[in-house]
């Protein structure tokens, strides 16, 4: 087996422009594949970090709150007793944070639109000042009573600035509408589609203008040191909650904000809670990342196949050149299971080393780009969630691409190998190339 791995890669060397020719093409099929996975890669994570740190928690706590079977309001109660139970329950938990939930109609002199409101408490939130970058304004200024964080496109059509006024419309849980006067603190830059209609106020300040007490909130937001152990953590939180006497709703992998309908045509009232993922809350934009893996596969799919007919030709004309040689070494009293595994094993080679600088190629691209952060489109933000491209280096797909691409290319070298194992030697000999 040395010696035929031996003579593979002397064959590889002696002809070079083949080898060039071949081994270029499984090496940028390799490195587009890299290239492409640390951006998807990078993707979910740039999503996973803007949605916990808007909107969701890895693990929330939410639910409902009924005053008549038909009317309910995304409140929870006690919620200072859950985060405690929560504490208890989870060995890997990171931190916890209350937030409160709200959509109102926000008012400014020259324009209106709809925005979620979320209510923070901006000292115990120390995910968010890593995510939310202030352009105008400082973020500590949220901690004072109402005050609000816009962001940059919010500004702009709002026509506001730092000090100015807003006005909050929206009607409260027992059903009465209200007003309310802010004053912005901050102006955020844009992190992507969720920052066009979010908006964040103080936790008090939202409690006072729903006029809820203090003892409740929108959801607690859980984060842990290892999103692997979501499920698990889950299952722990379900238990936990339920032997204290809390009542849950059905797992549905859906965000809050579709499930007024259904909870409404329920014939319940007082609390029930809602234990969902950061996953389940941001369902709607997983076809983001779906269709993004789905051109990403059915592109190197694409190339593949070509890369698979390259091959095949080329191994077709170096077994007609090689015919003579192919007689000799059958002459000689080399077994046809030995002519087929020399030529496997010089594509396996070559498919080894051209997937290596490929995915070296691919990887030091990405690297490359991620450390120049360069800047995302203006329209394209809306779908990343970023306003810079983000790559993270992820080994363990990489791996399993070159692996693919290798064994694809050695599966489809064996067809033409089978041929020239079939040779006789004494016509192969005769052979004029």
């Amino acid at each position: 087996m040395k010696q035929l791995f031996l003579i593979g890669f002397r064959n590889l060397i002696q002809h070079k422009r083949r080898t060039l020719l071949l081994g270029g093409a499984i090496s940028s099929v390799t490195a587009l594949l890299a290239f492409l996975l640390c951006l998807s890669a990078g993707i979910h994570e740039t999503m996973l970090e803007s949605a916990t740190t808007l909107s969701t928690g890895h693990i929330n706590i939410a639910g409902f709150y009924k005053v008549t079977a038909g009317q309910s309001a995304p409140v929870v109660t006690q919620y200072k007793k859950l985060m405690e139970i929560v504490h208890r329950t989870l060995p890997d938990l990171d931190f916890t944070a209350s937030r409160g939930r709200g959509w109102a109609k926000l008012v400014s002199d020259s324009g209106s639109m709809q925005v979620a409101i979320g209510g923070i408490d901006i000292a115990n939130e120390p995910g968010f000042r890593k995510v939310i970058k202030i352009v105008e304004g400082n973020l500590d200024v949220l901690s004072n009573p109402n005050t609000v964080l816009i962001f940059q496109q919010q500004a702009k059509k709002l026509e506001v600035k730092v000090g100015d006024n807003l006005v909050i419309s929206a009607q409260t849980p027992n059903g009465t509408n209200n007003t309310g006067d802010l004053r912005v603190a901050a102006v955020a830059r844009d992190v992507g589609i969720m920052s066009g209609w979010n908006i964040y106020i103080p936790a008090d300040s939202l409690r006072q203008f729903y006029q809820i007490n203090s003892d409740a909130t929108g959801a607690v937001h859980v984060y842990i040191k290892d999103v692997k152990k979501i499920p698990q953590d889950m299952e722990l939180l379900r238990k936990a909650f339920a032997d204290q006497g809390f009542i849950l709703m059905d797992r549905e992998a859906k965000p809050f904000w579709e499930k007024f309908q259904s909870v409404n045509r329920e014939d319940w009232t007082g609390q029930k809670l809602d234990l969902t993922t950061w996953e389940e809350e941001m369902s709607f934009f997983n076809w983001i990342i779906t269709a993004i893996d789905g051109l990403m596969y059915v592109l190197i799919a694409v190339l593949l196949v070509i890369i698979a007919i390259g091959i095949m030709n080329s191994m077709w004309i170096a077994i007609r050149e090689r015919t003579r040689e192919i007689g000799t070494l059958r002459a000689i009293g080399m077994h046809r299971i030995q002519i087929l595994q020399m030529f496997v094993i010089e594509t396996f080679i070559l498919g080894c080393l051209g997937s290596v600088l490929g995915a070296a190629l691919g990887l030091g691209a990405a690297a490359l780009m991620n450390a120049a952060h360069l800047p995302v489109p203006q329209g394209a933000q809306l779908i990343l969630m970023s306003n810079t491209f983000k790559f993270t280096i992820v080994m363990k797909p990489v791996l399993m691409g070159m692996a693919l691409i290798t064994g694809s290319a050695t599966l489809i070298s064996i067809i033409p190998s089978v041929h020239a194992a079939r040779m006789k030697p004494i016509t192969a000999i005769q052979h004029i190339g």
